[in-house]
């Protein structure tokens, strides 16, 4: 079977960093009706469902999060950091692939289930109706600040153990932990250093307490872990709950408004919603479908690898677009419809697909699963008070910066 090289191909040009949103489905449209690869600044790009989740669960491909440790080389780190903390840094499960990350996906399995998210659902219900009630008798708010942004913390403080007056640090350290997404790293770097040696204390000082006091927190959980004789070492524990931070916060933040944003242009899906609440996990499949806060990824090929008769040489960059994915014609009927009682028997790939499928669904589906409906329940009648300001298309966790909204008070 011929193989032909990647550059070799005549594809369709596809770049969407600055676009607005619809501009950018428009270009991805129009180059995957064109060819089932486009060509990039960075490298190729994938559009369709079935070759975004072929690249994904492709172990060859690797995530460019991987590299990013040479990447903080080059935008100069701090030299004065310590071996042993460089060594640290480039063992966080972001960077990880091969036998390591499977290893520690395999431990901490058990502790990132349905039911384990479930669990926290009387914590989501309280703080979500607690901001509600805050702005609900006044029949507007901005629902970023005002709701989106402290809704999921205090939810990580439980499940972690952590007091909850301390939900403001967490806040703070996943809001600059996540600058990491921004493709800035010359300029962020120090925040994110800083945001990540200041929980690493923090967490390590809570393992520590647990290891001779547990208690029913996630930390607990992960220190009884045990395969084997396998168990999980501070260092990864400590890794590990900066991920949750990572995976429970600023994905639930964006998500929560993006969906919340499209309900405001759908008034019909949102009285629906209100009326029956049954209906959350559907409306909240749908508008991750429909519109995802996280809209693509990159990974990058470990070695030659031929797809689809296509020759990727090593270190080639493949950018999937989870947003191109979960609007692809071909597997989706009404692609660009917008309704959350179809029964859609295929999965959105807005969690991505593969070993590194987002360790925190289960959490963040049962967070925006309890807050939209008690939303639309709350803000009848919504409609948008102003313009969304949203965030820059450059941001890997994206969704509005400001969403003025107005309803009938309650």
């Amino acid at each position: 079977m011929s193989t032909t090289l990647a550059t070799d191909l005549e594809l369709p040009y596809l770049n969407t960093l600055g676009m607005e949103r619809l501009s950018a489905l428009t270009a991805i449209e129009e180059a995957r009706s064109q060819h089932w690869l486009a060509r990039t600044d960075m490298g190729f790009s994938v559009m369709r469902l079935e070759d975004v989740t072929a690249i994904l669960r492709d172990k060859r491909f690797h995530s460019a999060l991987s590299i990013l440790p040479q990447m903080r080389a080059n935008a100069g780190s701090d030299d004065s950091d310590s071996s042993e903390d460089k060594r640290e840094r480039r063992q966080s499960i972001l960077f990880m692939e091969g036998d390591d990350h499977a290893r520690l996906r395999r431990l901490v399995a058990p502790a990132f289930t349905p039911a384990s998210a479930n669990r926290l659902r009387p914590t989501m219900q309280r703080v979500v109706t607690e901001l509600v009630d805050q702005v609900a008798a006044s029949g507007s708010c901005e629902l970023v600040a005002d709701v989106c942004e402290p809704y999921p913390i205090p939810i990580i403080c439980e499940l972690l153990g952590a007091p909850p007056e301390d939900w403001k640090l967490f806040s703070n350290w996943a809001t600059d932990i996540f600058r990491i997404f921004n493709g800035a790293l010359e300029v962020d770097l120090p925040f994110i250093e800083r945001a990540r040696i200041e929980l690493d204390a923090y967490i390590t000082e809570m393992v520590l307490e647990r290891r001779t006091h547990p208690r029913d927190d996630l930390l607990s959980d992960l220190i009884a872990i045990e395969e084997e004789g396998d168990r999980l070492s501070t260092e990864e524990m400590t890794m590990l709950a900066q991920a949750v931070l990572m995976a429970g916060t600023d994905t639930t933040r964006n998500q929560l408004a993006c969906s919340v944003a499209l309900f405001a242009d759908h008034p019909d899906q949102w009285a629906m919603l209100a009326e029956h609440p049954e209906l959350a996990p559907r409306a909240v499949e749908e508008s991750m479908r429909y519109l995802g806060a996280v809209r693509g990824t990159v990974r990058f090929a470990s070695q030659d690898i031929v797809y689809r008769e296509v020759l990727f040489p090593k270190g080639t960059f493949v950018s999937t677009s989870l947003g191109g994915a979960n609007r692809d014609p071909e597997v989706w009927e009404a692609a660009n419809d917008f309704n959350i009682t179809t029964d859609r028997t295929t999965a959105h790939l807005t969690f991505g697909s593969g070993i590194h499928f987002c360790m925190g669904a289960a959490l963040a589906r049962a967070e925006l699963q309890e807050a939209l409906p008690l939303l639309a329940r709350r803000m009848p009648n919504l409609s948008l008070a102003g313009t969304i300001e949203w965030k820059p298309a450059n941001f890997g966790i994206w969704g509005p910066a400001s969403l003025p909204l107005s309803f009938d008070p309650t």
